[in-house]
């Protein structure tokens, strides 16, 4: 069976930062994306993972975890797995490269 066109969308937000030296992780969205899972596809099922990553001062993710959940269990996965996969530019404090948590919310659309 043929479906629409897939988009997945990643909205960066912002983290909460001390101060205006600190400066949250971040990552491009057009070079890291996660494939939509076969079954969610045939099921349909769409939503957002919210997430957050501690990411080391070379960028390499070190942790992740499920913020928010999408509501289906196979999206909050794939989600997960593939951004942790992903290299992220390093927070930073007064300038320097810092190992920070930062959030990602990922939106999971049929089109």
């Amino acid at each position: 069976m043929s479906y629409a066109a897939v988009l997945a969308s990643l909205l960066m937000s912002i983290s909460c930062a001390a101060s205006a030296a600190e400066v949250p992780a971040s990552f491009d969205a057009k070079n890291c994306k996660a494939d939509y899972p076969k079954a969610s596809l045939m099921n349909e099922e769409q939503g957002t993972v919210s997430m957050m990553f501690l990411v080391s001062a070379d960028g390499s993710v070190l942790e992740s975890k499920l913020e928010k959940t999408s509501g289906f269990k196979n999206l909050d996965k794939a989600a997960l797995k593939a951004l942790s996969a992903c290299k992220f530019k390093p927070g930073s404090k007064d300038g320097k490269p810092e190992q920070s948590w930062t959030k990602v919310d990922y939106a999971w659309k049929l089109d």
